[in-house]
């Protein structure tokens, strides 16, 4: 076991890649230290916690005193594990075992336990003597449903704090998707948001992982309703549906109701076309999903102005995910953020529909470190160049505006995404993502808690900030549903 020598703060810290829950607010190697101060002296305080740990440990593993067996029985096995233990240790972390205890008949208590919970209840039972537990993600679960069934809420807590943290982890067939149904079963809304905030935001990866296969019915319907996915393009989505279609065989209208939360509108018409006449399960299903290929085929064809007259267009196939690829937006990295201003300009096609793809809009992105409100700096100069006004107490700051403006924009509206990459457990993804609208040329909150001044910052990325911004074109203002 690994021990930190320095002092710790509340809660957990961790060593390497092992997770450490104390009960304890301060830890030390020895004694601490510690003027008190008092009315006529100082005092010292004598901190030896650490070696009070180290004997409970050994009353644990020696049995000395021991004055009730715990008999784990693994359910469906004839295997069981038998540890000696304390009955005050045991009550006074577990109110669950205080009431077994007081319940039971003679010296041993039988507890009948799952594969899983059986596997790791030495470690469960060693925090309640010691504080302190070594977790690895296949033990995330198990050891959390220990600490729920006996009401441990310091180790639950920690451990759901634990899981939200290692969601990037990396593991042989994924964890993300088993978290997020176990936090589905038990009702932990925070974990459950956690989970399927990171598989929306990271989908692109998910996609290629083992762990799509395993997603659930339900989980599959839920991401492919959200607006929010960031991922290369609609077709990368379609492709990975079919993928998931072919590896499950669900029910018939299961595939209904996926394929029809596809956004066909956001495929090229070109791929509409090789889809419609290579793709297998395009032409199982046609009949389900025929009038949406007739819609998206009409999207691409004709104006969209033109279109809202004679169709109801206010439907999802209308609206953009988040597509990383070149037509939506641009990667940009910044080095060395805290230095000075950057700017930097991109294009995009103007919508959509296939009516507009091959119309380009320029826009112009500008990065500052410290950046003062908009209502504070001037904005223009007479020839024409934003000027910001800088100063040591503002916050960084990213415009995003059209350097040009056409008529061709009457109509489209753009939101703006940019998307901030970072790297954890040894993996890039997706740190924040910060949305705004035509209507204004900043996200105000844009990295608000980022320390970029500290060179190990979980926002930078070896020092730099990885950003990729997306422009998402609608026609929600001027398309109306027909009268």
């Amino acid at each position: 076991m690994v021990r930190s020598c320095e002092q710790e703060i509340p809660g957990w810290v961790y060593v390497g890649t092992l997770l450490f829950i104390h009960f304890h607010s301060a830890t030390v190697c020895g004694a601490v230290v510690k003027p008190e101060a008092g009315l006529d002296n100082v005092a010292t305080v004598l901190n030896h916690s650490m070696s009070l740990v180290n004997r409970m440990e050994s009353l644990l593993a020696l049995g000395n005193g021991s004055d009730v067996t715990l008999r784990v029985q693994t359910i469906n096995t004839d295997e069981v594990k038998v540890i000696q233990a304390h009955s005050l240790v045991l009550t006074l972390q577990s109110d669950v075992f205080e009431e077994l205890l007081l319940t039971r008949n003679g010296s041993a208590l039988v507890l009948r336990e799952m594969p899983d919970s059986a596997a790791v209840f030495d470690k469960f039972i060693r925090y309640l003597y010691c504080g302190d537990i070594s977790v690895r993600l296949d033990q995330a679960i198990a050891l959390h449903k220990l600490a729920s069934k006996y009401r441990v809420w310091s180790l639950q807590q920690g451990l759901t704090q634990y899981m939200t943290q290692h969601l990037s982890s990396e593991s042989p067939t994924g964890h993300v998707v088993g978290w997020y149904n176990y936090a589905l079963q038990i009702g932990d809304m925070t974990l459950r948001d956690s989970c399927l905030q990171y598989l929306s935001w990271n989908l692109s990866s998910v996609l290629q992982s083992a762990e799509w296969g395993s997603i659930s019915e339900d989980l599959l319907i839920s991401l492919l309703q959200r607006s929010d996915l960031i991922l290369q393009s609609e077709l990368e989505l379609y492709e990975a549906l079919e993928s998931w279609i072919s590896q499950n065989q669900p029910v018939s209208t299961t595939v209904e109701t996926a394929l029809r939360a596809v956004r066909y509108g956001m495929i090229p018409p070109q791929h509409l076309f090789r889809l419609q006449k290579q793709s297998a399960l395009i032409q199982k299903y046609y009949e389900s999903i025929r009038d949406l290929l007739y819609l998206a085929f009409q999207f691409h064809s004709a104006s969209p102005i033109q279109l809202a007259k004679y169709f109801d267009v206010n439907c999802s196939i209308f609206i953009p995910r988040n597509y990383l690829s070149s037509s939506w937006g641009s990667p940009w990295v910044i080095n060395n953020p805290t230095r000075d201003d950057r700017s930097f300009s991109f294009q995009t096609q103007l919508g959509p529909s296939g009516h507009d793809s091959s119309k380009r809009v320029t826009w112009n992105a500008l990065f500052s470190p410290r950046w003062l409100p908009l209502s504070a700096r001037s904005t223009y100069t007479e020839l024409g160049a934003m000027q910001p006004t800088r100063t040591d107490g503002g916050r960084p700051r990213i415009i995003v505006t059209p350097a040009t403006s056409s008529p061709d924009f009457a109509g489209v509206s753009f939101q703006k995404t940019v998307i901030v990459m970072a790297k954890q457990q040894g993996k890039v993804v997706v740190r924040h993502v910060y949305n705004f609208h035509q209507s204004t040329e900043e996200a105000g909150d844009f990295l608000v808690d980022a320390d970029l001044q500290r060179r190990a910052s979980e926002y930078l990325i070896d020092s730099s900030l990885y950003l990729h911004i997306v422009i998402k074109p609608l026609y929600q203002t001027l398309l109306v549903a027909r009268k």
